[in-house]
């Protein structure tokens, strides 16, 4: 007998410990090699747990236990040999492949063996699919199963939470008295913790400022077909944003820096995280070196990060480093928020929802489309005017998208030398 103690690798460098969310395989199993056993939350993400070869499992760790980096969590016997009725249900499945193709001569007496299968497993979702619909509240009958026979996949209950429920799916009151107690998985303890200590630790204040999305919306409608055609890639409104705030950056260098101790950590350059919302919660992951990237560039990279949060697959070396952050309440359908400052950057910027507002144009009321952001910052490293001029300029560009190209300053007095 042969048996391979499976221990907890680490997920990151400052990560010790992680907490068993959910077994995927139960006491006993037979599992194949690389196959996903086990999904384990550490403070920052939510990661799969493969199993290192084939055979018997037997489990030395229940759900929700918080483990060290190392520790043996389940014991593998190679030397065990595959359950005998795995095979006979492939060659079902060949057997019903190459039957399909013939001509039926008359109506069969008995119900097809493959239609009873998809029907028992139809609607049945997988242990991870079980998980994110409990989390999220969602019922079986509000995903369709494109899985074998049916079956509902974590990546149909994803993609049924994008896409958004109709109000005739939506839950109601059931009525009772009853309460509801979850126990708090690592990632959002955590964050808990972080959004406490940067209530209590910084000086955080939010200064205002609105933007006419006129221009970037004139923009986009006018090019967006010529750059999704030659970029491969969606021209969004999140690009701009990123473009804007790393040339106003590169004037107000402490809107990037961090407090380290009695110093203060000025970065050459910027790494910008970007809010996403994923099943798991709210998630950040950095678009490096940002401030050398082009709009097609920063489109493709937040849609790959944005993928990976969706889809579970995003790794703490994603999600750490940043120099500043930038969030998109509008989304949701949020006019204005208080965004809190994600540590140890020193700011973060908060967008907002795009509403028709009347406004003075020249002399004449005008409706036009406004967006109100938000900067909150620790005023312990920057000042008001510094806040004030960041966003300002931030606001300045967006409502000129060809300063873009030439950094903060105008084309014309590029043109002049000036």
């Amino acid at each position: 007998m042969s048996v391979l103690e499976m221990k907890v690798p680490s997920p990151g460098e400052s990560i010790s410990e992680v907490e068993i969310a959910q077994w995927l395989v139960s006491d006993g199993d037979y599992v194949e090699k690389d196959q996903a056993i086990a999904e384990v939350d550490s403070d920052k993400a939510t990661l799969e747990l493969p199993a290192e070869e084939s055979g018997i499992i037997t489990l030395k760790a229940g759900e929700g236990d918080v483990v060290k980096v190392g520790q043996v969590v389940c014991l593998i016997d190679t030397s065990a040999a595959k359950p005998a009725g795995s095979a006979p249900a492939k060659a079902v499945e060949v057997v019903a492949e190459k039957a399909a193709p013939a001509p039926v001569a008359e109506k069969a007496p008995n119900p097809d063996p493959v239609k009873e299968t998809s029907s028992y497993a139809s609607g049945t979702p997988s242990p991870a699919a079980a998980k994110i619909m409990a989390e999220n509240k969602v019922s079986a009958n509000q995903v369709k199963g494109t899985g074998k026979d049916g079956r509902i996949t974590k990546q149909d209950v994803v993609n049924a939470m994008s896409a958004g429920f109709s109000t005739e799916d939506a839950k109601v009151w059931g009525g009772s008295r009853e309460q509801k107690r979850e126990k708090m998985s690592m990632l959002r303890r955590k964050i808990a913790e972080r959004l406490v200590a940067v209530k209590s630790e910084t000086a955080m204040l939010t200064t205002f400022n609105e933007v006419d999305m006129k221009p970037i919306m004139d923009l986009r409608a006018k090019y967006k077909d010529a750059f999704a055609k030659h970029h491969e890639v969606n021209l969004g409104f999140m690009s701009f944003f990123t473009k804007a705030v790393t040339e106003a950056l590169n004037l107000y260098p402490a809107v990037n820096a961090q407090i380290d101790g009695n110093e203060m950590v000025f970065h050459d350059y910027a790494d910008i995280g970007i809010a996403v919302s994923s099943p798991k919660g709210l998630m950040v992951p950095v678009v490096r070196n940002a401030e050398q990237m082009s709009l097609a560039e920063i489109e493709r990279e937040i849609k790959r990060l944005a993928i990976k949060a969706r889809d579970g697959k995003i790794t703490p070396e994603d999600m750490t480093g940043g120099t500043f952050t930038i969030t998109n309440g509008g989304v949701f359908g949020s006019m204005l928020s208080t965004p809190i400052i994600n540590p140890p950057q020193s700011a973060i910027l908060g967008m907002h929802n795009v509403v028709e507002r009347p406004v003075a144009i020249n002399g004449k009321v005008e409706i036009r489309p406004i967006m109100y952001v938000a900067l909150s910052y620790d005023h312990r490293i920057i000042d008001g005017k510094e806040s004030v001029s960041f966003l300002v300029k931030v606001k300045e560009m967006l409502e000129n998208p060809e300063r873009m190209l030439f950094g903060s300053k105008d084309p014309i007095q590029v043109l002049l030398g000036l």
